[in-house]
């Protein structure tokens, strides 16, 4: 995994954290053992994890057990590829909570700071914005972009809204909808998308060009407009209506690529990033 790359290993300085992308889920899976390691400098983290487990209580074991998953990693020993209990994010910063260890109190500590910061959040929605805009400067992202990618988000929940009111109410009928106008303005969907430019959690619009986003934006906006005026109901109604939109925003590549004589749609990503050891079950 590239440096680059913020994950939950960022959290163990020094530590190697093996982990694993899964492309289907679209979620990273850690190593149980190499976290206990970190956090107990125990010599046997197999056997510590052991009985950690059979110290846990009722809840604390369902909560993890239930997202614990056996992944083949490969061994710091002999470099072969054995079966090992994973967990993934969350799963992760449940079992730190779970740790009975000192070197796991500034990590209980950060958790407890980040759900102060979420209860703060709620009084004043402000921080959250705050928080976003010093994020993407951090980046090295401009204001002027920043403002674009507010409004996109903006306009998206418009069009959500629309599409809740034409009948849509479960998020995996929201991802077909938008993948339907993706497919038909660049060929690919939204994960395709991801995938072309080497991007896994990464939000695919933070990654495009100017270009690439107008054009996401022009297929989303012409998409809830025609949805305003001839009022869908259901999903295969509303898939009529997304690729109408994409198709207006299809157009508008092809005018501008043929006036360009070029491609408008690159691989390249905001960051550069570039995965080593991309494993696939």
């Amino acid at each position: 995994m590239q440096e680059k790359l913020k994950t939950i290993s960022k959290l163990f300085e020094g530590n190697e954290i093996r982990s694993i992308w899964d492309s289907e889920k679209e979620e990273y899976y850690f190593s149980v053992v190499d976290v206990i390691r970190a956090l107990t400098d125990s010599t046997n983290p197999n056997d510590y994890w052991y009985r950690l487990k059979k110290r846990m209580t009722d809840e604390e074991k369902s909560e993890i057990s239930t997202k614990c998953r056996q992944l083949k990693m490969s061994s710091k020993k002999d470099g072969k590829n054995y079966l090992t209990d994973t967990l993934d994010t969350k799963g992760i910063l449940r079992l730190i909570e779970s740790v009975p260890s000192p070197k796991a109190e500034p990590f209980k500590l950060w958790l407890a700071n980040l759900g102060s910061e979420r209860v703060d959040e709620v009084f004043d929605p402000s921080i959250g914005i705050d928080k976003m805009i010093d994020f993407y400067l951090h980046k090295g992202y401009t204001l002027e972009w920043i403002e674009l990618r507010i409004k996109a988000i903006i306009n998206r929940k418009k069009l959500t809204k629309v599409w809740n009111d034409g009948g849509i109410k479960e998020s995996k009928e929201y991802a077909i909808l938008t993948n339907e106008i993706y497919k038909t303005w660049s060929g690919m969907t939204a994960s395709e998308y991801k995938k072309f430019k080497n991007i896994r959690k990464e939000n695919l619009r933070d990654n495009m060009t100017d270009v690439e986003v107008a054009l996401a934006d022009l297929g989303e906006l012409a998409t809830r407009e025609i949805a305003k005026k001839k009022n869908p109901k259901g999903l295969k109604e509303n898939i009529d209506i997304a690729r109408c939109g994409g198709e207006i925003a299809s157009n508008t590549k092809k005018n501008l690529e043929a006036a360009l004589g070029d491609t408008v749609i690159t691989n390249k990503n905001a960051l550069n990033y570039k995965y080593i050891n991309d494993l696939e079950e």
